[in-house]
């Protein structure tokens, strides 16, 4: 996912909780814990298991792998170098690991966490990474090559390789054959076909900006995508027309979409959460915007437990781009919706 200048946070952090939980009394959600973790690395995408009750979380050269009904961390999974992004793989008992510095897929073991096999793939650093059950493949969607690795999910032979108009960022699945993915430079959303493997089509997603994190309403076909311009842009899924947009916060770099609940959530580096309502297929509205923590810009829900998941950290001072990583911050922040 893109970089985001993060801020240190200059305020304890019991501090800020005690702020989150006045300011969000009349709030749809509630900081329902956090659950610390291993190493002094940065982050990006993570992912929810929804059936073994578990969270992937890509932080730096490892994965961190959290019980989310004990909430603590349980296992670790090492040498995911530049780790980006966790696909799940259910049926196959697999889990598939972008790792962006040695341009790789590790294959793992859901059961045992241990590799099966490491991958080269077919561009160079693959970012977000997807599996669509529809046609047993796995995508990589390689960043600084502009293009995307297939991989079939089973014999992990490299079946294709997808030329891109620009720059991919994350991507989903219609489990129908249809897969999108944000092209981040050229601010457009392209559609692949997953039997042909083939781009099918491209469209601009203005008035949104470099979109990053990406999500889909399979029920209404209908895609959200979180833009550096501060706007979430909804499109729809087989016209590609722009629906609507809605003002999110800055540094957003996730998104995720509760079915049940109907609502989206844009995790913004800058320390907040935007909250949106989907009244209709075409109707939206911004309900609030949560406290979280500065850096936490990255996002995943449990559609079970309707739980969200977001990620960060604390810099050391300092005014340059990279600044180190405060030793033993690194956490999960658990929200729950308020009953």
């Amino acid at each position: 996912m893109k970089k985001f200048k993060l801020l240190s946070i200059s305020v304890l952090f019991f501090a800020l909780f005690t702020n989150i939980a006045v300011q969000g009394q009349k709030s749809h959600y509630r900081v329902a814990g956090i659950i610390p973790l291993t190493g002094d690395n940065g982050w990006d995408y993570l992912s929810v298991d929804s059936e073994t009750h578990l969270l992937y979380v890509s932080h730096g050269t490892q994965v961190n792998v959290v019980d989310l009904i004990k909430k603590e961390q349980i296992a670790i999974i090492p040498q995911t170098e530049g780790v980006h992004g966790i696909a799940v793989a259910n049926d196959l008992n697999r889990l598939y690991i972008s790792c962006g510095k040695d341009s790789s897929v590790m294959v793992i073991d859901r059961g045992n966490f241990k590799m099966i096999e490491k991958i080269g793939v077919t561009g160079k650093n693959p970012d977000a990474i997807l599996y669509d059950q529809f046609s047993k493949k796995v995508y990589t969607f390689n960043g600084r090559t502009n293009n995307a690795t297939v991989l079939d999910a089973v014999t992990l032979k490299t079946v294709a390789t997808i030329p891109l108009s620009g720059k991919p960022e994350f991507a989903q699945t219609d489990r129908q054959g249809k897969i999108y993915v944000n092209i981040e430079d050229k601010s457009s959303l392209t559609i692949i076909n997953a039997k042909t493997l083939k781009v099918e089509k491209t469209w601009l997603i203005t008035p949104g900006e470099e979109p990053s994190g990406l999500a889909f309403d399979q029920v209404n076909n209908r895609l959200f995508s979180v833009c550096s311009n501060k706007l979430m842009v909804v499109s729809d899924a087989n016209s590609g027309k722009v629906i609507t947009s809605l003002p999110i916060g800055s540094g957003c770099d996730g998104v995720a979409f509760d079915p049940e609940t109907k609502r989206i959530f844009a995790s913004n580096g800058e320390g907040t959460m935007t909250i949106i309502g989907q009244v209709n297929s075409d109707k939206y509205e911004v309900l609030e915007n949560f406290p979280t923590l500065p850096g936490a810009r990255t996002i995943t829900v449990d559609p079970k437990s309707h739980h969200i998941y977001l990620s960060t950290g604390e810099y050391m001072p300092g005014t340059e781009r990279r600044r180190a990583i405060k030793p033993n911050t690194f956490k999960i922040i658990d929200i729950e919706p308020v009953n």
